[in-house]
């Protein structure tokens, strides 16, 4: 039964609807490949009303294992797609999205099971129906700190432009990019905008005070413990950053969202959709991650931040989630499926007092959500 404040919840692209014949590294290699999901969208507004998801696709070698060898896709300059391959007795793989290289052990090191790069699909203006899916637009890697593919897009229109983050993955780095555009449908790589492993940037859709923000969350393998007399947990949080030009970012530096104890997040939590302006300040829906097997179950909670102040936080919600996987949703892909408990939600726009929510469902799938806007109204609260 669906909770109140949902008033449509519906997946709208799966690995189904992907033409396989028009998927590069299939095209480009004549490997028998697959799409093991087409997830993770970011979202915006065009200027024709429509709205344009940017979906995460992830293609992968429909025989990884041949021969006692691992193998999985790079891309190398100037645009082909090579296949590497490893010794499958040198592999952790109990993470069906990751393996991990046993070889290495003063490091963890990880390599993907799948390569990801991104499609345009235009949608109707309720987000409900797909219009076009452009394969024409597809946006593959354009440079060496992208070998691994570009992940989670995240597109917030500022001012007249549309800029989009993403994770660029590579032996070099694991970094978020920026892309720009002026009509929200066709991108240009702009380069690096943060270094090693900052994961889940979003921006904010105007300047505050004279500066853009954004909310980030840095990754690392070294966390210190944290005071026994307080409630916040170790590991990755939310933070929250400025800058004078979308380009060159400084960590505002007081602590800003933290995992905390006695909540349903108790592994780790991240920026989710780009923070949306209501009459209450910014709201932000992030996900957050309880411990469950070997992924963790994701769901999507919210936070709303002052207008004018974004490092206060007028109300944290991170008991109570937004939205959950829902599994009467997915059950047409039961053959597909390889997660489960996964929501995490990319993207939100307004309409007509309700709110048009993005999200990727089971790292498989894109399920668009109507919300009710009274239900975040309704629960404005000091934290």
């Amino acid at each position: 039964m669906k909770r109140g404040h949902i008033l449509s919840d519906k997946i709208v692209l799966s690995p189904v609807d992907i033409d396989l014949s028009r998927c590069p590294i299939h095209v480009k290699t004549g490997l028998e490949t697959f799409i093991l999901g087409a997830f993770n969208p970011g979202m915006t507004r065009l200027g024709n009303g429509n709205l344009l998801l940017m979906v995460r696709v992830a293609e992968a070698i429909r025989e990884p294992i041949k021969e006692g060898r691992f193998r999985f896709i790079r891309w190398s300059a100037p645009d082909h797609y090579i296949v590497e391959e490893h010794p499958t007795y040198q592999l952790d793989t109990s993470d069906p999205r990751k393996f991990r290289f046993l070889e290495y052990e003063h490091i963890r090191v990880f390599g993907l099971t799948s390569f990801s790069w991104l499609l345009p699909v235009e949608l109707s203006p309720d987000g409900l129906t797909v219009q076009k899916i452009h394969y024409d637009k597809i946006i593959e890697p354009a440079a060496s700190y992208q070998e691994y593919g570009i992940e989670d897009p995240r597109i917030t229109k500022i001012g007249p432009d549309y800029y989009m983050t993403t994770c660029s993955v590579s032996s070099e780095r694991h970094s978020t990019t920026l892309y720009h555009s002026h009509d929200g449908l066709n991108y240009t790589l702009k380069g690096i905008i943060m270094d090693h492993q900052n994961k889940d940037m979003v921006l904010f859709p105007q300047k505050i005070n004279g500066t853009y923000y954004a909310l980030t969350r840095p990754l690392g393998e070294l966390y210190f413990t944290t005071g026994s007399e307080g409630n916040i947990l170790p590991g990755p949080s939310i933070n929250l950053s400025e800058s004078p030009d979308l380009y060159h970012w400084k960590p505002v530096e007081n602590v800003f969202m933290p995992a905390r104890r006695d909540t349903l997040i108790s592994y780790k939590l991240g920026a989710g959709a780009p923070p949306l302006a209501t009459d209450q300040g910014w709201l932000c829906l992030f996900h957050g991650v309880e411990k469950h097997g070997t992924v963790g179950k994701y769901r999507t909670f919210y936070a709303i931040l002052d207008r004018h102040h974004p490092e206060k936080i007028i109300t944290l919600n991170d008991t109570s989630p937004v939205l959950e996987a829902d599994p009467s949703l997915t059950a047409f892909l039961s053959d597909w499926i390889y997660l489960t408990d996964v929501v995490f939600t990319t993207g939100v726009e307004e309409d007509e007092g309700r709110l048009i929510v993005a999200s990727g469902e089971l790292d498989l799938a894109c399920r668009m959500t109507h919300l009710d806007r009274s239900f975040f109204e309704k629960r404005v609260k000091s934290k």
